[in-house]
C-alpha cells in the first residue's frame, strides 16, 4: 500500500504508534528529479520552499510529481507569517506542511490557525482545486482538520525554552527538530569543533526538553539527518517522522562516492587521475 491511499490522519496515527516513516527534503526546483525520488520508496517527500528556488508554478508540478510516485507530500514554508504560502501548498494538494523558526506557543498557534480550516482556524475555502478534485468540496473539507499535517520546527533555543508551551499547543502534529539551526542558535558552533556540536551535552538535553514534552502532549517527534548513521538512535529516542537529508546530498554524496572510486581505479591502473575540489567535507 502506497502512503498516498491512506489519509493523513491514518498516517500521523501510525506515526504516533511507532511506526517509522522515512523522507527526503527537495532542494532542487525540478519535478523531474522529484518525480524520480517519489518512486525510489520513501515514504515522504518535502519540497522545500524556504530554502529552494521554487515558485508556486514549480510547486504545483513537483507537488504532482510526489503524487504520481505514492508518496506523502509536504512542503517548507517561509513561516509561520506565511499564509499565502500555508494555503498554496494545501490548496495545491499538499498534505501537510513544515513550519520554520517557531519561537513561542503564540507562534505555534498562528501555523496551525493558517492551516485548518474554521472554526478552529482561519484557512480559507476555494473550490475548485487541486486538494478537491479527488474528495470534492464537502469530501476534502470536511475531512481536512484532521488529515493535514501541521509540523513545526524546533530549531531555536527560544523554542526550547518555551517548549512546555508550544507542545501543549491543540494542533500540532509533529515537532520537527532541525539540529543544525539549534546548534547555532544555542552557540555551539563556536564552542565546540565539527561535528562535537551534535553530540554535546547542551544539545543532549535540550533534545531530551523536545522528547519529554512531545510525549507528554502526544505529538510526533520528527527530526532531519543526513545520511542514515544515527537513524538507529533516534528511532530508539520515539523519533518517528525522519528526514535522510536532501536530493542535492543526495546527488552530491552519490557522485562523490563514483568518484572516489573512480579514483582508485585509475590509481591501481598506474593513471594520474585525482578528483577536482569538492563542497563535501
Amino acid at each position: 500500500m502506497s502512503e498516498a491511499s491512506i489519509t493523513g490522519a491514518e498516517f500521523k496515527k501510525q506515526l504516533r504508534e511507532g511506526v517509522p516513516k522515512l523522507g527526503l527534503f527537495i532542494n532542487s526546483h525540478s519535478a523531474t528529479v522529484t518525480e524520480q525520488l517519489a518512486h525510489s520508496g520513501y515514504d515522504w517527500l518535502l519540497i522545500d520552499t524556504q530554502h529552494g528556488p521554487m515558485g508556486a508554478e514549480n510547486l504545483s508540478a513537483m507537488l504532482n510529481a510526489v503524487t504520481s510516485g505514492g508518496a506523502k507530500s509536504m512542503v517548507r514554508v517561509a513561516g509561520f507569517h506565511d499564509r499565502g504560502g500555508i494555503q498554496q501548498a494545501l490548496d495545491l494538494g499538499a498534505d501537510g506542511v513544515l513550519v520554520p523558526y517557531i519561537n513561542s506557543a503564540d507562534e505555534a498557534r498562528q501555523a496551525v490557525s493558517c492551516a485548518r480550516y474554521p472554526t478552529v482556524g482561519t484557512r480559507s475555502v476555494y473550490f475548485p482545486q487541486r486538494s478537491t478534485n479527488k474528495a470534492g468540496l464537502l469530501g476534502y473539507v470536511g475531512n481536512a482538520n484532521k488529515n493535514v499535517i501541521v509540523a513545526l520546527q524546533v530549531e531555536t533555543a527560544s523554542c526550547i525554552k518555551n517548549m512546555k508551551e508550544i507542545a501543549a499547543v491543540p494542533g500540532v502534529d509533529i515537532l520537527f527538530l532541525g539540529q543544525n539551526d539549534l546548534c547555532m542558535s544555542m552557540g555551539l558552533y563556536e564552542k565546540y569543533e565539527f561535528p562535537h556540536m551534535y553530540t554535546s551535552p547542551e544539545l543532549g538535553e535540550a533534545t531530551q526538553t523536545l522528547v519529554t514534552e512531545a510525549k507528554k502532549n502526544g505529538v510526533i517527534l520528527g527530526l532531519f539527518l543526513f545520511g542514515t548513521s544515527r537513524v538507529g538512535e533516534f528511532l530508539e529516542k520515539g523519533f518517528t517522522f525522519i528526514s535522510i537529508g536532501n536530493d542535492l546530498h543526495h546527488v552530491l554524496t552519490q557522485a562523490g562516492a563514483y568518484v572516489k572510486d573512480v579514483e582508485g581505479i585509475a590509481k591501481e591502473k598506474g593513471k594520474s587521475w585525482t578528483r577536482r575540489p569538492t563542497s563535501l567535507l
